[in-house]
């Protein structure tokens, strides 16, 4: 205990410094999956064949080990933060493109043919019924995206990216459990305090009335 103390009187700096770093590489990651993903699986749940196949092959892709990942974009993007968010891109899409399709899939057919009686286009129907009633569902798989990302950006350190993984992998190098201790813990921290916010925004961008529907449905 007194080591951890001591490190954190030392480094306590650079430690904050490196959560920060930590935190933009896991959310950049996520939110270039969401802008990827969300639109993707809306587009998914209009198609009537195939849309099991590109999932099939996005989770193909999130079954290939980290290291194997961030290793292949060495050659094409070299090392640092760039090809550490484009790795962990991959790894965020799986989960938020499964649940964006399966939520909008499963908005009550009967709400979309009313959207239609009252002269709704397709791109107010997705706005304004099938992505609202399926915010539940998508923010689900973002949370879950978000959580799993911040732990695999430990690995972030073995091609120069940065972050918390420096503190854990120097920790095992030179056999120092400070260094571990003060890698890991704000780690967990981290995806606990993102994931509550993350279920805290999900209350407040899903609105009171069409809670209520989706129940309904």
């Amino acid at each position: 205990m007194y080591q951890v103390i001591q490190f954190l009187q030392q480094n306590g700096g650079e430690m904050l410094y490196k959560t920060w770093e930590h935190l933009y590489i896991s959310i950049l990651a996520v939110l270039f999956g969401i802008v990827a993903a969300v639109p993707l699986g809306v587009l998914l749940a209009r198609m009537k064949k195939g849309a099991e196949v590109v999932i099939g092959v996005v989770n193909i892709v999130q079954t290939l080990p980290s290291l194997a990942i961030l290793a292949f974009f060495i050659p094409l993007l070299g090392v640092g933060k760039v090809p550490a968010i484009v790795a962990l891109f991959f790894y965020s899409v799986l989960p938020i493109l499964r649940n964006t399709y399966t939520g909008v899939k499963g908005v009550n057919r009967n709400l979309l043919e009313s959207g239609k009686g009252i002269g709704m286009t397709a791109w107010e129907q997705i706005r304004l019924v099938e992505l609202p009633l399926s915010v539940p569902v998508i923010m689900a798989g973002i949370r879950t995206s978000t959580v799993y990302l911040i732990g695999w950006a430990t690995l972030a350190s073995f091609i120069g990216g940065g972050g918390l993984g420096d503190y854990i992998f120097i920790g095992l190098n030179l056999y120092q459990p400070e260094y571990i201790i003060a890698g890991a813990v704000p780690v967990i921290v981290l995806a606990v305090l993102i994931d509550y916010i993350l279920q805290k925004t999900e209350s407040k961008v899903t609105p009171e009335g069409l809670k209520g529907m989706k129940e309904v449905s």
